[in-house]
């Protein structure tokens, strides 16, 4: 019998999310919600985990809880077809992270790349948080608890994929078959896979301050397109210009369809021809970014109007997350139940043992 099809999905609320999660993972997330192909949609506010790096500053992580559930909401998750929930109310998943740390050595946690990655980014080398170094672990706890097949996440979530595969063989291995085995799903489009920031910078973040957010006004996403970095040597119109590392372009790649020149650039019939022109020179940059941000416009207007409505009504969107919470929570103490009987730790539950150990005792 085919396993029903579970997804799990999240993000960290330590900021308002912006057009790099909305490519990398959000609109992918409301597609496979609305395709009907999952039997459950689960997707939860990783805060516990943002506290493992913001410990002395929960106040970011409690306001930035609602931000994160307007733009979920905004673009589309459906409280009636995904579950929306918060992780650090689901209690459960402690437990079973604590579980699992007996079936992952030090030596393999400091071997994983996206550990590797994170902990240079935040100057951790001279002294993880214990919390922090064992995310790998508590997101496997994660996964399991809700028995994702499919976790939609980028290329660089792939080494944290596969320790929680590695979690579930050996526990299934040394306690019978127990957990689900969770499947890797990328973005289809190479362009989503890491939108880089405005400047250019490798990555989006808050503190960099070169992010475009799914909240920005009209006017803020216009002259965040205006400042975007291009090809520093295409100084002049006739000028040949890089496509590489030229972020309005990457920016064309994951947003541009063909529909789009007929509403606003007549001139070119796709986005190859622009590119050509580009390369070729005679095409200036302003141009190319009225291109880009006309189109950034029809994406981001109905999500931004959609969170206005959503803030009309806040007491409602946190009635929301504690329905989510409390449908999370009865799934997750379910694969508990299940994990502490494979253990043999569930004594009282257990009347055979009970009766074994009275005889034993009687004999």
């Amino acid at each position: 019998m085919e396993k029903e099809k579970v997804i799990l999905t999240g993000d960290r609320p330590t900021g308002k999310l912006h057009i790099g999660h909305y490519v990398g993972s959000l609109r992918r997330r409301v597609e496979l919600q609305n395709s009907g192909e999952y039997r459950k949609i689960f997707v939860f506010e990783a805060d516990a985990q943002a506290l493992t790096d913001n410990i002395d500053n929960p106040e970011k992580v409690r306001q930035n809880v609602i931000e994160v559930a307007l733009d979920y909401l905004a673009v589309g998750l459906d409280p009636q077809k995904s579950t929306i929930f918060i992780q650090s109310q689901i209690p459960e998943l402690c437990e079973l992270s604590f579980y699992y740390m007996d079936l992952v050595t030090v030596s393999r946690l400091q071997r994983n790349p996206t550990v590797k990655t994170e902990i240079q980014m935040r100057n951790f080398e001279t002294s993880i948080p214990v919390g922090f170094f064992t995310y790998p672990i508590s997101q496997a706890a994660d996964i399991t608890a809700f028995k994702a097949t499919t976790v939609p996440v980028g290329e660089d979530q792939e080494p944290m994929l596969e320790q929680a595969r590695e979690i579930v063989r050996r526990f299934n291995y040394i306690y019978g078959e127990t957990l689900v085995e969770p499947e890797i799903l990328l973005p289809d489009n190479a362009a989503c896979l890491r939108l880089p920031g405005t400047d250019g910078k490798a990555k989006m973040s808050k503190s960099l301050g070169n992010c475009i957010y799914l909240s920005d006004s009209a006017d803020e996403v216009e002259k965040k397109v205006r400042s975007m970095f291009t090809d520093p040597t295409h100084l002049r119109v006739s000028d040949p210009g890089k496509l590489e590392g030229n972020t309005v372009f990457t920016y064309l790649d994951a947003f541009c369809k063909p529909e789009h020149f007929g509403r606003y650039w007549t001139d070119y019939a796709n986005l190859d021809e622009v590119k050509a022109h580009y390369t070729r020179g005679g095409l200036g940059d302003m141009k190319v970014k009225k291109f880009l941000a006309a189109i950034l416009q029809e994406e981001l207007t109905p999500i931004r109007e959609r969170r206005k409505e959503f803030e009309k009504d806040i007491p409602a969107v946190y009635d929301m997350l504690k329905k989510g919470c409390e449908v999370a929570r009865e799934t997750a103490a379910q694969t508990l139940d299940e994990v502490r009987r494979a253990m043999k730790i569930n004594y009282f539950d257990d009347a055979a043992l009970i009766a074994e150990q009275a005889q034993r005792f009687h004999q």
